[in-house]
């Protein structure tokens, strides 16, 4: 089992920047990568980001390409998601996610965050 724990969420104008922050505790040996979803009122949930926890070789969403950032720290087993240029079309309920295994292509993770909120406003 993994507990994941996120952090930084809030409200921000449109423009500004969040960085939010998520912690790994538990079965963190088998790490193979982590990530965030998000899930926007009435929408489904969507990916954002990932990064593979050796290698630090990362994915984004069209959506957030150039606008995020994704990192982590090995020994503190955290992953982060700098986001700016926050649009409101980002407001959502952000997931950290975990992924135990290899995976080629679609990232589906095994364990999920209970999720911070993102708001930003026009």
């Amino acid at each position: 089992q993994v507990q994941l724990v996120e952090s930084g969420g809030g409200l921000v104008q449109a423009g500004g920047s969040l960085r939010l922050s998520c912690a790994a505790s538990g079965r963190t040996f088998s790490i193979y990568a982590m990530g965030w979803f998000r899930q926007a009122p009435g929408k489904e949930r969507e990916f954002v980001a990932a990064i593979r926890w050796s290698s630090g070789r990362t994915h984004y969403a069209d959506s957030v390409k150039g606008r995020f950032t994704i990192s982590r720290d090995n020994a503190k087993n955290t992953v982060d998601l700098q986001m700016n240029s926050l649009k409101p079309e980002d407001t959502a309920v952000y997931l950290c996610t975990n992924k135990q295994t290899f995976y080629s292509g679609t990232y589906l993770p095994d364990y999920w965050g209970q999720g911070t909120q993102v708001t930003v406003s026009s």
